[in-house]
This record gives structure tokens, sequence and C-alpha cells, in this order.
């Protein structure tokens, strides 16, 4: 039964709370620490959903480790899910070509300077693919190798 409930509130955070938190992540230039923040989120959320488990040890009742998430939970992680999101959408803005705004807006650089720059979405993707082993120079309209987005 306890099985059944687990795999209800999995369900509930898939098609629920999920999209929530991620909607429009698609644009998203995360930083690390804003990576950290969103597997802090998921551990609490999925710590909820299996709650505590008794130590085979001492018989006390412990948190769920973090490696003992992942087990139980097979899909996966928040972040791993954002940069897939990312890739996905990084393939429509190249098709779409360097005349439309929404390709000058996310590889652009901002003029002038106004203290340290955020990490830009471009430089998101470049890492991504560099994670994932993909192969850069397909992806020439991400200038790989050149100053950055300057349009």
């Amino acid at each position: 039964m306890r099985d059944l409930l687990d795999n209800l509130k999995i369900k509930i955070y898939g098609t629920i709370i999920l999209p929530v938190v991620l909607y429009e992540c698609e644009t998203w230039s995360l930083t690390l620490r804003e990576e950290r923040r969103l597997r802090v989120f998921e551990n609490r959320v999925l710590r909820r959903v299996f709650g505590s488990k008794r130590d085979e040890v001492t018989g006390e009742w412990r948190k769920v480790h973090n490696e003992e998430l992942r087990d139980l939970y097979s899909l996966p992680n928040i972040v791993r899910v954002v940069k897939s999101r990312r890739m996905r959408w990084s393939g429509h803005v190249a098709c779409m070509g360097e005349g439309i705004g929404v390709h000058r807006v996310l590889v652009g650089k901002p003029e002038g300077t106004l203290g340290r720059l955020r990490r830009r979405w471009e430089d998101n993707i470049k890492m991504d693919l560099r994670e994932v082993g993909g192969v850069e120079t397909g992806w020439s309209w991400l200038r790989i190798g050149t100053d950055g987005g300057n349009l």
C-alpha cells in the first residue's frame, strides 16, 4: 500500500509541481548556486514523498540519504531536466536563424559594464554540450571559439 501511495505522490510531483517550478526553464541562465538550490528543493520534496527510514543497525528513524533518494527516484534530476530542455530549445533557436529577435536576445552580448556579468544563456549551452559530449562544431550559430555573441 505504501508503494502505491509513493507512486501516486511521484506522479503528482511530476505532473503538477515540476511544470510549475520549471516554467520557461529553457531560457534560464543558471549559476552553480541556483543549480544547488534546485537540487535541494527536489531532495526536500522527495524526502517528503518517501518519508523516514528505519536504520537497520540502531533501529532508529533517520532521513533518507541523497544516494538512497536517487535509487528510489529513477527519473532524471531537476537540473538534468533543465539542461535537456535548454538544449532542445537551443536547437529551435538555431533553426530560427540570426534575423529573428529571439536569437538576438538569447545569443546577444549586453553592452556597457555594470559589474561582473552573469553567465549568459549561450555560455550555459556550451557547458551543456561539453557535459553531454556533444559535437560543438555543428553549432556554428553559437560561434564557439570567438569572443561571444556580438551581433
